[in-house]
């Protein structure tokens, strides 16, 4: 079982929250207090994060953490549930979507790729992944860090808040995070792109204005999918942290308010 913590009501309607890399079940701590009205929520440790375990050896890393969620939810007893998804946690809930459609009320992605598209572009994010791992895998963690949030997905970051996220997220254990990383590279992806045609639930995706790689995805998302996008103002590629309180309106209405 994955590490959660579960907040609120469980009489109301269930909100799957799953970080991205390097992240907790806590970086949701600052939506909590507008969505327990709303939502019973229960955010995870993904595997090689917070309290949860490495991810175990095997074959596709995707379909793994997909069921080690799914069975951690079924411990719970949950038995249906809207999942929330970001960056990794995004790509990790396309497929988690996509093996259990049925157990799913809604799909919503902030910052999150669909798949790549071609060979080429499979190598090239396997021999820059690869160059990570290695990284990741001699330096310290801090070192790693500071590396890491210099990424030009991370271009709207202030130093300070560059620091604050690399003194935050020192406590990773990289040799854990190594089991997890190569193995859900977005090279090792399914093509999702289409995915949300295939499903017979709401799919709405999440960008910031400020973030151009991942708003031209949306972008393109939305011309070839049913996927509904929101631009979120004055945010870049961590809509929620930027915006906590627009996004919780934006997704409460979508998911709450819209269906009623």
């Amino acid at each position: 079982m994955l590490a959660h913590l579960c907040h609120g009501d469980s009489r109301k309607p269930t909100l799957v929250m799953l970080h991205g890399f390097l992240g907790s079940k806590h970086d949701w701590d600052c939506l909590l207090c507008d969505l327990l009205p709303h939502f019973y929520c229960i955010c995870i440790d993904l595997p090689g994060h917070g309290e949860s375990p490495a991810l175990p050896p095997g074959p596709s890393g995707f379909e793994r953490v997909a069921d080690m969620i799914q069975a951690t939810l079924s411990s719970l007893s949950i038995e249906r549930y809207h999942l929330l998804g970001y960056s990794l946690g995004g790509r990790i809930a396309l497929h988690l979507a996509q093996a259990y459609p049925d157990k799913l009320l809604s799909l919503s992605l902030e910052s999150s790729h669909p798949g790549l598209q071609s060979e080429e572009q499979r190598e090239a994010r396997t021999r820059n992944d690869h160059l990570w791992s290695e990284k990741l895998a001699s330096l310290p963690i801090e070192s790693f860090l500071s590396q890491w949030y210099l990424q030009g997905v991370f271009a709207e970051l202030t130093e300070s808040k560059r620091q604050a996220l690399i003194r935050k997220r020192s406590n990773n254990r990289s040799k854990a995070l190594l089991t997890i990383f190569e193995s859900t590279s977005l090279a090792k992806q399914q093509d999702l792109w289409h995915l949300p045609n295939q499903l017979q639930l709401p799919c709405h995706y999440f960008t910031g204005k400020d973030d151009s790689k991942f708003s031209a995805v949306a972008s393109k998302w939305a011309s070839i999918a049913g996927i509904q996008v929101h631009v979120i103002a004055d945010a870049g590629h961590n809509v929620h942290l930027a915006s906590p309180a627009l996004f919780c309106r934006q997704l409460i209405k979508h998911l709450i308010e819209d269906v009623q």
